[in-house]
C-alpha cells in the first residue's frame, strides 16, 4: 500500500514537471514569435527611414547634422545583435525622429509636401503597431518571467535553465520633447 501511495505521487510529480516545462517551453517560443513580430515593424521602419530622410534634405539643406545622426542611429539600429542592444538602438533612433519631425515643423513648405506627409503617416502607423508588437512582446515576457520565478515552478526552471528575459522598454529620454536649436 505505501508504494502504491509513493508510486502515485511519483507519478503526479513527474505529470507536474512535464506540464510545467512544456509551459515555459511554449512560453519562451512566444517571447521568439513576439520578438520576431517586433523585428518586421522595425524593419519596415527602417525602411521608410531614407525615403523620408530624401524628402526633408530637399527643403533643410543646412540641418545636415540632424540628418546624418538619423542615418546613424538608423544603422546602428539594424545592425543591433542582442535583444538589449537593439531596445537600446531603438531608443535612440524614435528620439532622433522625434526630432526630425519637430525640425520639420520649421519648414512650412516641408510640412505642406503631399510626399513628406504621406511619409509622415505611413512611419505614424508603422510606429503604432510597433507599440503594438512591443505591448504584446512585453506581455509575453511578464508572464514567462513570472512562470519562471513562482514557486515551485523556480525549481524546474532552474535545473532546466530558464533564464529570465528583458522588457521592449522605452527610454526615459524617448519620453522628453525634442528641442531644436537654429
Amino acid at each position: 500500500m505505501l508504494y502504491f501511495i509513493l508510486l502515485t505521487i511519483f507519478i503526479l510529480i513527474v505529470f507536474w514537471a512535464i506540464w510545467v516545462y512544456n509551459k515555459l517551453i511554449k512560453l519562451k517560443i512566444m517571447i521568439e514569435q513576439a520578438w520576431s513580430d517586433v523585428d518586421v515593424q522595425l524593419k519596415r521602419r527602417h525602411d521608410l527611414i531614407p525615403n523620408l530622410l530624401e524628402t526633408v534634405k530637399g527643403y533643410a539643406q543646412h540641418e545636415r547634422k540632424t540628418l546624418e545622426e538619423v542615418v546613424k542611429l538608423r544603422n546602428t539600429a539594424i545592425t543591433a545583435q542582442t535583444p538589449q542592444e537593439k531596445i537600446e538602438a531603438e531608443n535612440r533612433l524614435t528620439q532622433a525622429l522625434g526630432q526630425l519631425f519637430a525640425l520639420a515643423e520649421s519648414y512650412p513648405d516641408l510640412k505642406a509636401s503631399s510626399n513628406f506627409q504621406a511619409l509622415q503617416n505611413e512611419l505614424a502607423k508603422v510606429e503604432e503597431t510597433i507599440s503594438q508588437a512591443r505591448r504584446y512582446l512585453n506581455a509575453v515576457v511578464r508572464d514567462y518571467n513570472t512562470a519562471i520565478s513562482i514557486f515551485p515552478n523556480s525549481i524546474l526552471a532552474r535545473i532546466f535553465n530558464f533564464t529570465p528575459k528583458i522588457f521592449f522598454e522605452t527610454d526615459d529620454r524617448e519620453r522628453e520633447v525634442p528641442q531644436i536649436k537654429f
